[in-house]
């Protein structure tokens, strides 16, 4: 299996991932153990001097100038595991959980940090065995760090707290641990500081939004390209002097792709010389639009990477004379452009619901309600009305968290992030754009049979077929629920972009164009 070294390899979203799915083994090298102790002995070495170092020797928070005789600073990092436990709701995702001790490794990997070698195999263990721990999803405020999620997760060190079984369900950690030949560990000076500052939380939503919203952005093209198809637009608007001359990335590529993914369709062909002069702006503007939501998801991977190879602990120890107590917990880096995400999701959503629109409304040809017998059936009316209301929803959901802060901890901690809510609000969202996509797709395959016999592209006929396979032609009512549900399930699945990217290889077409590694993660 492929290795990745803590704390010296660069950890991107990809590899992260596929270290939570066991596809790749994280490991300590000889380097990062070296840094660890190292960094360890410079703590210890702050004790026995009697220098004053926060959360070292010293209560925390506005606890801060309360200082801690040597003999209570072991039980001084026990008991801030214990105290910072308030974390409430349903807790978040195994996967979510399992990349919060990941990301964490890695950053105390680095040797900043002052955890102890054996801490920190501790850490490891539980990933490579799968012994995850479960977190609540709300109760941080994002800003010295998460400490009330990062506290959840690691109480399983010390014996409490909960872990996920192998079937799903959930033990106490003691009785995993006893069951596993493990016991619980004794924290040294610092160590329980180190393990709950920090954005893990945040992090590992983050590299979440990164993944499912690439997979939604690519899902969008390929739906936009058939309900294009469907309501017989025209690719002119793709063109690539055009976008030349306005040249954002997310625009240029979005264009490369609708343009390659309709190129040799019968379709298009069939109107060339139509009156129609222009499209509405939910199909011709498709580049602008989810150009900028592709913009707004590379400044986010850009800045997640950043913060994935990022110590964001506090104090951070440079040296045994080196203690900085500053500020590189705070969630502002990622929250303000987790926000942003969100805001991106939104419009595809929004978009996405005008081509729904369009394409029941009886225009360029399509029957009204997209099914020929209409009173007596009320064909594809309602499925609209779904994603309206998931459209609203995102709306309500786009108030940024990171445009509030409301102070904490005595007004020691006077400006939060509030970054863990713009994480899990924004994954909410896409959850919903998911299901608008869907309602989409559903209704880009009955416009497509309409334009029977002409054939499409060699993509779009791949996906449409893909599509068939699954959900049949509706010329009668049914119960729509259950094709938008499987609708969802291709969406979610990312099989349209899989069968995009399998037909553009064997026909060589270049669906990315110069951006093929930008975009990538």
């Amino acid at each position: 299996m492929k290795k990745f070294n803590y704390g010296i390899d660069r950890l991107t979203v990809n590899i992260a991932l596929d270290i939570a799915r066991g596809n790749i083994q994280g490991v300590l090298n000889a380097k990062a153990k070296e840094r660890v102790l190292k960094s360890q002995a410079d703590v210890q070495e702050i004790v026995t001097k009697g220098d004053v170092v926060y959360g070292v020797n010293t209560g925390f928070g506005p606890l801060c100038t309360t200082t801690i005789s040597e003999k209570d600073t072991s039980t001084l990092q026990h008991k801030i595991l214990q105290s910072h436990s308030v974390g409430v709701g349903e807790v978040i995702p195994k996967e979510t959980s399992k990349l919060m001790l990941i990301t964490k490794a890695h950053a105390l990997a680095q040797g900043f940090s002052g955890i102890s070698l054996t801490t920190l195999e501790r850490i490891i263990w539980h990933i490579d065995k799968d012994v995850v721990p479960t977190v609540p999803e709300k109760g941080s405020v994002g800003a010295s760090g998460d400490l009330a999620p990062l506290s959840h997760l690691c109480l399983p060190l010390i014996g409490l707290g909960e872990v996920y079984q192998e079937d799903g369900s959930k033990s106490l950690a003691l009785d995993a641990l006893k069951r596993l030949g493990v016991k619980p560990l004794t924290l040294g000076p610092k160590e329980g500081l180190a393990l709950i500052n920090g954005t893990q939380f945040i992090l590992s939503h983050a590299v979440k939004v990164v993944e499912r919203l690439a997979n939604a952005l690519d899902t969008a093209d390929v739906i936009g390209a058939m309900s294009l198809e469907g309501l017989m637009g025209s690719s002119r608007p793709f063109e690539p002097e055009l976008h030349a001359i306005r040249a954002y990335k997310g625009t240029q590529l979005v264009a490369t792709r609708l343009r390659e993914m309709l190129n040799g369709s019968e379709i298009l062909a069939s109107h060339v010389d139509c009156d129609r002069v222009q499209d509405p702006y939910s199909l011709r503007c498709m580049p602008q639009v989810h150009g900028a939501s592709r913009n707004a998801w590379l400044h986010l991977k850009e800045l997640v990477e950043v913060e994935l190879n990022s110590v964001t602990d506090n104090p951070i120890i440079l040296d045994a004379d080196n203690a900085i107590s500053g500020g590189n917990f705070h969630g502002q880096p990622l929250a303000l452009p987790l926000d942003y995400a969100g805001v991106a999701a939104s419009e595809i959503g929004n978009i996405a619901d005008r081509r729904c629109y369009m394409m029941i409304e009886g225009r360029f040809g399509l029957p009204k309600l997209l099914m020929e017998d209409v009173g007596l059936n009320s064909g594809f009316m309602i499925p609209q009305y779904t994603s309206a209301a998931l459209v609203t929803e995102n709306k309500t959901l786009c108030f940024p968290a990171s445009a509030d802060s409301v102070p904490t901890s005595l007004g020691q901690e006077d400006h939060v992030s509030m970054g863990s809510i713009s994480g899990r609000k924004t994954l909410k969202i896409i959850e919903n754009l998911e299901q608008i996509l869907a309602v989409e797709l559903l209704y880009a395959a009955q416009a497509l049979d309409f334009r029977r016999p002409l054939q499409s592209s060699p993509i779009i006929e791949a996906t449409h077929s893909y599509v068939r396979e699954r959900v049949s032609h509706a010329d009668q009512d049914r119960v729509l629920a259950y094709d938008i549900a499987a609708m969802h399930s291709i969406v979610k699945s990312g099989a349209l972009v899989d069968i995009a990217n399998k037909v553009a290889k064997s026909e060589k077409i270049d669906l990315n164009g110069d951006f093929k590694e930008e975009f990538k993660f």
